[in-house]
Parts: C-alpha cells; sequence; structure tokens
C-alpha cells in the first residue's frame, strides 16, 4: 500500500473480521477497497439490527445460491456465534434461504458442524 492512509481498511482489518480476498485487492486497488469497506461498513456501525441479526443477514447473503460464499459463511457463522445466535437460529437462516436452491444447504449445513464443533456447540 502506498503512503496514504485508508482508515476503512484498517478499521476492518482491526476487527479480526478479514476476507483474505481483500488483501490482494489492497495491493492492486486500495482505493477501491477503501471505498468498498466504507459503504459496507455503514449499516454495520449506523443499523438498529444487533449484531447477531446482521451475521445471520450476512450468512443467508453468503449461502444463497446466487453468491455461494464458503469463507464467507463460514465468517459469519463464527461471528453470529460469537453475537450469541443459536445453532438453531443459524438454521433456520439457511432454511430459509434453501428456498433459493438446496446447494444453500449442502454448502453451509457442513460448515455449520464444523464451527459448532470448534466452538463447542
Amino acid at each position: 500500500m502506498s503512503e496514504r492512509r485508508y482508515p476503512a481498511t484498517e478499521a476492518q482489518r482491526a476487527t479480526g473480521d478479514w476476507n483474505p480476498m481483500w488483501d490482494t485487492l489492497a495491493e492492486l486497488d486500495p482505493d477501491y477497497l477503501e471505498a468498498f469497506l466504507a459503504f459496507r461498513a455503514v449499516p454495520q456501525t449506523n443499523g438498529p439490527l444487533e449484531q447477531k441479526y446482521k451475521e445471520l443477514i450476512f450468512i443467508a447473503i453468503n449461502v444463497a445460491t446466487t453468491h455461494l460464499w464458503p469463507s464467507g459463511v463460514r465468517r459469519h457463522i463464527q461471528n453470529a456465534l460469537r453475537a450469541g445466535a443459536t445453532k438453531e437460529e443459524t438454521l433456520e437462516v439457511m432454511q430459509l434461504t434453501s428456498i433459493m436452491g438446496i446447494h444453500s444447504m449442502a454448502m453451509g449445513v457442513p460448515i455449520l458442524m464444523e464451527e459448532l464443533e470448534k466452538s463447542g456447540g
């Protein structure tokens, strides 16, 4: 990265909720990554929803058949569990999202089981 400061990028890194693909974007176009992360942060920092519900929505987005992003599913399941979501709530989100296609369940459920095992749930 250049000498320029990127506060949204630095803030996202500091949360520990970091997509490794963003490292590549930071090298290729740090200004784009900064704008994207600043835009993405608006509902995270200003919205009225509890963090648990935001994470459940992120899970739904990531398991949706139009997205299917396993690393995002994993990251947001971890975040949701830390924010107090139950395995039943997490599973129900995937069940509701599976209406778009069963692939959501085929990808999401094994990740849920792995993360529950890691967290002792």
